[in-house]
């Protein structure tokens, strides 16, 4: 995935005696850049980018809607099954390493199971590696041998799955990885102009098959633009092939320029309001299959980040890392599937939800849409008692925001309809009487009805509240 780990450092090892004097060379820039990520400042937009916004809208509108997507990592890595950069972290050399491409023999259909999977899990859209930095091709090319069609697996893997995707209404999206350890020209490009206009010949013709050999793509997803700039890769020629091939399609920032969207990769970080954005993560520490990797997220784990993307109007697209047949671990199927039961009750409060201007806390999550305002509540207090001694042995449940604006007009559980009563002052909101025990699990979820857009803003509102002869504002 992204050039950001401690990959760069040892980068050199991978290619071997064979590659070793090659490398070299780049190795200070492989050392000093890294590709674009999160909400960091991108490139100026160009003319092909200001071109495209303008029909980012219309071709954003079902993405915005979507909110959750499955990324899958899937390549010759996965028979090795210790990571997607076994290859560097080992040192294989590249003939070794092409021993791989006859050994991997993935079973029929397997992508049928991802496309399933994504449907129970309520993810709308899936970006599968067509290429990664491994330069494997996962689909049938007239550019390379070295491609899923003329070795092991005797097929074209990337057909499989779009075919799977659009077979469950999903829609489709490619990874591509710009950066390539098995292309002779992959890395001397940088210096050597010949190599150059070889390599990135090569790559745009990839490129164009892709966008040519599979119908209508949804997304296109570049990784790793090393070791050339966007005016070296001639990035602004390449997306205008893409879209003039693929009008409708949309594209990331990874290729040098700014494309349709933002994408953190293993943390949150929403852009700045304007700029669409999707943070990409692993369901445990892998992109792709390692079988010794169990810090695997959980199913609140996954609800909470996919609540905190929509709050701030961004999507979360979520990895799956086959096993070298295809098959997908236990554990994430599992994982995968307690989210989209959860989301068979609980989508209204994620897809198609708006960027709030809202303060999550410890306790509780906010997304909302319009003038409506989702508490998602991952901790249940258990009862409260009553300040009336009276009733003090009658325990009921209190929630309370600080600082929600504006006026609340009802309140329900989003799960079953329940009603829900709550009082409002100028300080804080409160919902009360409410079940003992949380009525869903991983998190559950209030709606609640405003007279304009909810706004939650504990800063601003903590130093007007009363503190009752204390002398102290915080």
């Amino acid at each position: 995935m992204n050039w950001s780990e401690g990959t760069r450092r040892s980068f050199l090892k991978q290619f071997g005696a064979a590659g070793a004097a090659a490398f070299a060379v780049a190795n200070s820039d492989v050392l000093a850049h890294s590709a674009p990520t999160g909400a960091q400042a991108g490139p100026a937009p160009t003319p092909a980018d200001l071109k495209q916004a303008a029909t980012r809208d219309a071709r954003m509108a079902w993405w915005h809607e979507a909110r959750f997507g499955m990324f899958i990592h899937w390549g010759l890595y996965s028979v090795i099954g210790q990571h997607e950069w076994a290859k560097e972290y080992q040192g294989i050399p590249i003939p070794q390493y092409e021993i791989l491409a006859r050994h991997f023999h993935p079973k029929p259909n397997a992508a049928r199971d991802w496309a399933r999977l994504a449907k129970r899990a309520g993810q709308k859209y899936m970006v599968m590696t067509t290429k990664h930095h491994e330069g494997f091709c996962n689909f049938d090319t007239r550019l390379t041998d070295y491609n899923a069609a003329q070795q092991g697996p005797g097929r074209d893997l990337v057909r499989e799955f779009v075919e799977a995707a659009r077979a469950e209404g999903l829609r489709v999206g490619f990874y591509y990885s710009l950066m390539d350890w098995h292309h002779p020209d992959g890395a001397i490009c940088k210096t050597d102009e010949a190599a150059r206009r070889r390599f990135v010949d090569y790559t745009h013709g990839l490129i164009r098959e892709l966008m040519t050999n599979y119908g209508k793509i949804d997304i296109l997803w570049y990784d790793v633009s090393w070791p050339l700039n966007a005016e070296q890769w001639e990035s602004e020629r390449m997306n205008e092939m893409v879209f003039q091939l693929q009008p409708d399609i949309i594209v990331n920032n990874r290729n040098g320029l700014e494309g349709d969207f933002a994408t953190p990769e293993q943390h949150i970080e929403a852009s700045a309001a304007g700029r669409a954005w999707e943070s990409c993560m692993t369901l445990n520490d892998s992109w792709g299959f390692n079988r010794a990797d169990n810090a695997w997220k959980t199913p609140e784990a996954i609800v909470d980040n996919l609540a905190t993307c929509a709050r701030g109007g961004g999507n979360y697209l979520l990895n799956i890392g086959p096993e070298p047949d295809g098959s997908v671990p236990l554990i994430s199927i599992e994982v995968l599937e307690a989210v989209g039961k959860w989301l068979d009750t609980n989508g209204k409060a994620i897809y198609g939800t708006e960027r709030g201007q809202l303060q999550a806390n410890v306790n509780a999550n906010y997304t909302r849409r319009g003038n409506t305002l989702y508490i998602h509540q991952h901790f249940w207090p258990g009862h409260t008692p009553a300040a009336d001694w009276l009733t003090f042995f009658q325990p009921q449940v209190v929630f309370a925001i600080g600082g929600l604006k504006p006026k609340v007009l009802s309140a329900r559980l989003l799960k079953t309809g329940q009603k829900v009563e709550f009082t409002q002052d100028e300080f804080s909101f409160r919902l009360t009487g409410m079940p003992l025990a949380a009525p869903e699990s991983p998190a559950t979820v209030i709606e609640v009805e405003c007279d304009g857009e909810p706004v939650i803003d504990h800063a601003a509102e903590r130093p007007l509240w009363p503190r009752y002869k204390v002398g102290i504002s915080i």
